[in-house]
Order: C-alpha cells, then sequence, then structure tokens
C-alpha cells in the first residue's frame, strides 16, 4: 500500500484512538491521588512515539515488559497489570 492509502485506510481510528488516550490522561490528572508505576509507564511509552524510530511498536511495547529473564518462584497476583513496575 502507498502512504496515502494507508492514511486513507487507518487515519480516523488512529486519530480517535488519540483522542481517546488525551481523555484517559484528563481523566487521570483530574484524579486526586499519586500517580503510580502505571502511569510512569504509560509516559515513557509516549516518550518512544516521538523519537521517530521505525521501531515504535516494538519500542512501546517493551516499555511496558519485565526485562527479567530468571523465573519468580511466586506471582505477586492473579492479573496482569499492564505494566513492569521499574525501578529507577
Amino acid at each position: 500500500m502507498t502512504r496515502q492509502q494507508i492514511l486513507d485506510l487507518y487515519f480516523m481510528d488512529a486519530r480517535a484512538r488519540l483522542i481517546d488516550l488525551a481523555a484517559f490522561m484528563d481523566r487521570v490528572e483530574r484524579a486526586d491521588g499519586e500517580d503510580d508505576f502505571r502511569m510512569s509507564a504509560f509516559r515513557e511509552a509516549l516518550k518512544e512515539l516521538e523519537k521517530g524510530n521505525p521501531d515504535r511498536a516494538k519500542r512501546v511495547l517493551l516499555s511496558f515488559s519485565d526485562p527479567s529473564s530468571e523465573p519468580i518462584e511466586r506471582a505477586p497476583g492473579k492479573g496482569a497489570i499492564g505494566a513492569y513496575p521499574h525501578t529507577k
């Protein structure tokens, strides 16, 4: 497909998703309380979009992922939480 064809086909969907993300961030920032590691990971993932690298999707996914390779003895919970609590 050409760039124009991709824009014609996917632009409106991407635009709607971007507006949804902006609305999510507005809701989080208006709410009382502190951010946790998920919002920090979210902001780091957004920075990957600005870099303009050709592998943005991979880099965004990795920014949320657990980088360890050793298995843990016991899972801390029953479900996924969507981001790894990186310590810096």
